[in-house]
């Protein structure tokens, strides 16, 4: 994979900076801060969905241009509400329905469901038809809010591994924004850390959660972990 590296990202608001950051992704990089911290606004400027009264100064290199729905693709974080819940399944995409039978048996569901309403599927099943959107126009970067925050323990665990598989296989790179550094373990190689607006420490995942320079890092680390031993 080739590397996407943004040089300069910066974020303001009548003169005030919100976020000056730079990130490279390889191939997972998870934000991580806790809310507030700038992750957000991150994410709405790489989907070019700032507020009309923020400015962006955006300095990037990579092998393809941002363009939200297209080479980007994003996955939010509750999928209740990603979803009118008074319209068939098949009748929110924008593709065909062998395509979407085909982007349906690849995140592991029934093209039956196609035909159901949100409303009539667990919160696993719409996770996976959320992320099925996503890929139907073949992104190279996906970016990824919190998409397990609203998912019970074990239907996370299974959501990542589907990720984790679907990368592989496809070759996208990844920006997981998220507090849950637990599940962007799980996920990521690597890790940055911002608090502020500002970049507080990042590298390799299994370097950085095991041994955290940042006190700040240390925070975020423990309140994931609580006493268990982390470094393992």
């Amino acid at each position: 994979m080739s590397l996407m590296k943004i040089k300069k990202l910066k974020i303001t608001l009548k003169d005030t900076s919100l976020v000056a950051i730079a990130l490279e992704i390889r191939e997972s990089l998870a934000l991580v801060g806790q809310s507030g911290s700038g992750k957000s606004l991150t994410l709405k400027a790489l989907l070019g969905m700032l507020p009309h009264e923020m400015d962006l100064e955006l300095d990037m290199s990579s092998d393809f241009e941002l363009v939200a729905g297209k080479s980007v693709a994003f996955i939010p974080q509750n999928p209740f509400t990603a979803l009118s819940p008074l319209t068939k399944i098949k009748k929110q995409f924008f593709v065909d329905e062998q395509r979407m039978k085909k982007l349906f048996k690849e995140v592991d569901l029934d093209a039956t469901l196609l035909e159901r309403f949100p409303p009539e599927l667990s919160g696993g099943q719409l996770q996976r038809v959320v992320i099925a959107m996503a890929l139907s126009n073949e992104p190279k970067l996906l970016l990824l809010d919190e998409p397990t925050t609203a998912l019970d323990p074990d239907t996370r665990v299974v959501i990542i591994e589907l990720l984790k598989k679907l990368q592989k296989r496809d070759g996208f790179k990844m920006l997981f924004v998220t507090h849950d550094i637990s599940s962007a373990r799980n996920l990521c190689e690597d890790i940055c850390v911002i608090k502020d607006g500002l970049v507080v420490e990042s590298g390799l995942m299994q370097e950085v959660v095991s041994h955290p320079q940042e006190s700040y890092t240390k925070i975020l680390i423990e309140a994931n972990f609580g006493n268990r031993n982390f470094r393992e």
